[in-house]
């Protein structure tokens, strides 16, 4: 593998579309990693009635795009080396297919060796509310060794906008990755001081 690191990013048709958009604009501007775009066909209607983008300038941003059904990609292939890989959003059938092992479509696939060769998995669910199915395959996944990190936004970073929030959620993801320094949101540091009398 080259000196840059190789991130995976499955974009699911699940609403919350710029969670997967935002990533690969973060994950764009940095010279030190490569970016494998996996846009579900749905995803890119999502993309489309969601935000003001279009899926082919999504694209773009990424160093490599495959489609949901290329299950011959590198990607399908545990000797194609990888840092890491984010799904986001992350929809329930998605995760049932990870949780499962039901190797159906390229994200769910290259998720799924991204658990047997023990690479970091990150699945950005986004549903809510929850039944207990649901939490069984959020339990299933994070047994296999997946983490799931649905959107939940920390509010002592006092956010002002949409962008907040979501940046936050995205921090919280790099950090899982290891990409430290992302400067994505302001990092707790304990509760100010109280006014001098």
């Amino acid at each position: 593998m080259s000196g840059r690191r190789r991130i995976v990013v499955g974009i699911s048709g699940a609403s919350g579309a710029i969670y997967g958009v935002r990533l690969v604009e973060v994950l764009h501007a940095r010279a030190d990693v490569e970016t494998h775009l996996i846009m579900s066909s749905s995803a890119e209607l999502t993309i489309r009635y969601e935000t003001d983008r279009e899926p082919h300038e999504v694209a773009r941003l990424a160093d490599a795009l495959y489609g949901e059904r290329e299950l011959a990609a590198a990607l399908a292939s545990g000797s194609f080396l990888t840092s890491g890989m984010v799904v986001a959003p992350c929809s329930m059938r998605t995760l049932s297919g990870v949780a499962n092992s039901a190797n159906d479509n390229l994200i769910v696939r290259a998720a799924d060796v991204h658990l047997k060769e023990r690479r970091p998995l990150v699945l950005v669910v986004r549903e809510t509310p929850l039944h207990a199915g649901h939490l069984r395959l959020m339990t299933d996944a994070t047994a296999a060794g997946a983490v799931i990190l649905p959107p939940v936004p920390g509010f002592y970073q006092r956010p002002r906008t949409i962008a907040d929030l979501v940046d936050h959620t995205l921090g919280k993801v790099l950090d899982v990755l290891g990409l430290h320094d992302h400067g994505l949101f302001e990092r707790w540091t304990g509760p100010p001081a109280p006014p001098e009398a």
